[in-house]
């Protein structure tokens, strides 16, 4: 899909670090502004050095944090009100931590209760200012024509006109009907194209940078529903399906409400909302934690695998991340630098390419221990499908039912699939649909509870498989 189409908000929640570091600034900023306002006028020239110990920390903690209060994607129908709520909760679950720190570096009773209750006030009025002017920006651009993001219609029957109309209607939301499949007879909207077949569905994705499918058939085309999700299988899109209202209470598909009518999430993410955001703070805790805990160890085997073979010490690799995300997976480097040729070819056992310590490495499974890097930085989570390389994802897309659909949650260092023995070689068609299986009920039955016992599950036992080579 062409770049240039990529929705502008979300490029804003996508920018990384930047509007991290935008968001730390200001908290820095406003620490600062309310230093000078507190302590301008006092007789000790340098404030407590408590103080400018916490505007700092709080400024990495931002960094750190707000991710996982979903700030930074897309703000396109979303309500304002959840995104300030949303910031003065990323703001205050900062600053306690900070206090937090204070208490236990007792330092507690150094710290000025007027400076900090200005400098939390001063942050939270300039976060939630910010947001507010930008959403008002963003929503008069879109209702100018700017960043909209393309949808196909399927259907076109009372309701599909009825969603239309909404479309043109609610222009601050940013959507543009970009086609729409409908019956011979059915007329469409002026400058609207006609996509002719459910077949030529996914090459006018393709072509038009469509990023969402609308479906509204009518209930009783539950066949038509079926070929749309086939063909839009390796197409990474969100779907969702607006019924009839009488029958909602019939499906067990997440349901919600979308421009004012009822939409059945066929292929959103299960990790959302509140529960989603703890996934994503415990991730990066649990990945700060570990690799601060296991550093020794990290570091051991970094000198092990230096001394005993030529090459680097970490292997990095492409893999697909969440809605098809490439990123660069670290691992521990376990064989002898060699070349591809285009070709990823799996361990084998006795494969004469794994090193001596590269052996042990991956029979312990401790080659994975650089992937919390990768957590911290967002890019993986603790628990959830293990990401596979790019060329096996090509060849069993179309082999495996739904297969990119465990690409619709981050990967995980360690999965519902791993614990019950579906590590390592994946030789046969059958291995692979038996993973991608335990995948796909990881991630429509996926609880926190449930990332726990993974976990400890995986500290039991879960290190170890027949088929590690």
């Amino acid at each position: 899909m062409d770049p240039s189409q990529t929705d502008m908000s979300a490029r804003f929640g996508g920018a990384g670090y930047l509007y991290r570091l935008l968001d730390a600034a200001i908290v820095i900023a406003c620490g600062l502004t309310a230093t000078g306002l507190k302590f301008s006028d006092e007789a000790v020239a340098d404030p407590p050095q408590i103080h400018l110990f916490l505007i700092y920390l709080c400024g990495l903690g931002v960094i750190a944090i707000f991710p996982a209060f979903r700030l930074y994607v897309s703000w396109r129908g979303r309500l304002l009100t959840d995104l300030v709520v949303r910031a003065l909760a990323a703001w205050a679950t900062v600053f306690a931590l900070g206090i937090f720190v204070s208490f236990l570096m007792h330092q507690a009773g150094a710290v000025s209760r007027v400076w900090a209750a200005t400098w939390f006030c001063l942050a939270a009025l300039v976060l939630t200012g910010l947001r507010i002017g930008v959403y008002a920006v963003l929503g008069a651009a879109r209702d100018r024509g700017l960043d909209r993001k393309r949808v196909a219609l399927v259907g076109f029957g009372a309701l599909g006109h009825d969603l239309w109309r909404r479309v043109e209607r609610y222009r601050d939301a940013g959507y543009e009907i970009a086609g729409i499949y409908a019956e011979d007879h059915e007329i469409l909207p002026p400058g609207v194209r006609r996509v002719g077949s459910l077949e030529s569905l996914h090459e006018f994705v393709q072509q038009h940078g469509v990023r969402e499918i609308w479906i509204v058939l009518p209930m009783e085309a539950g066949q038509e529903l079926r070929e749309v999700l086939h063909h839009l299988r390796n197409d990474l899109v969100d779907i969702r399906w607006i019924p009839d209202v009488m029958s909602i209470q019939l499906l067990g598909h997440r349901i919600g409400e979308f421009l004012g009518l009822p939409a059945i999430q066929l292929n959103s993410l299960p990790a959302a909302g509140v529960r989603g955001m703890a996934k994503e703070v415990f991730d990066r805790s649990f990945a700060a934690c570990a690799l601060l805990g296991l550093s020794p160890l990290m570091l051991a085997i970094a000198c092990l695998v230096k001394a005993t073979s030529k090459g680097p010490v970490f292997f990095k690799q492409p893999r697909l991340g969440v809605d098809g995300k490439v990123f660069q997976v670290y691992k521990f480097r376990t064989m002898t630098v060699h070349q591809e040729h285009g070709v990823v070819t799996q361990a084998t056992r006795n494969d004469a390419r794994v090193t001596r310590i590269g052996g042990f490495l991956r029979r312990t499974s401790l080659d994975e221990l650089p992937q919390f890097l990768n957590v911290l930085k967002g890019e993986m989570s603790v628990v959830g499908p293990r990401p596979h390389a790019l060329e096996h994802n090509e060849m069993y897309k179309d082999l495996v039912q739904r297969y990119m659909m465990r690409h619709r949650v981050k990967p995980g260092i360690t999965g519902w699939a791993q614990i019950n023995g579906f590590r390592g070689q994946t030789d046969t068609l059958r291995k692979m649909s038996d993973r991608v299986e335990h995948d796909l009920y990881y991630i429509q039955h996926w609880t926190f509870r449930m990332d726990l016992q993974i976990i400890a599950r995986t500290a039991l036992s879960g290190w170890t498989g027949r088929n590690v080579y």
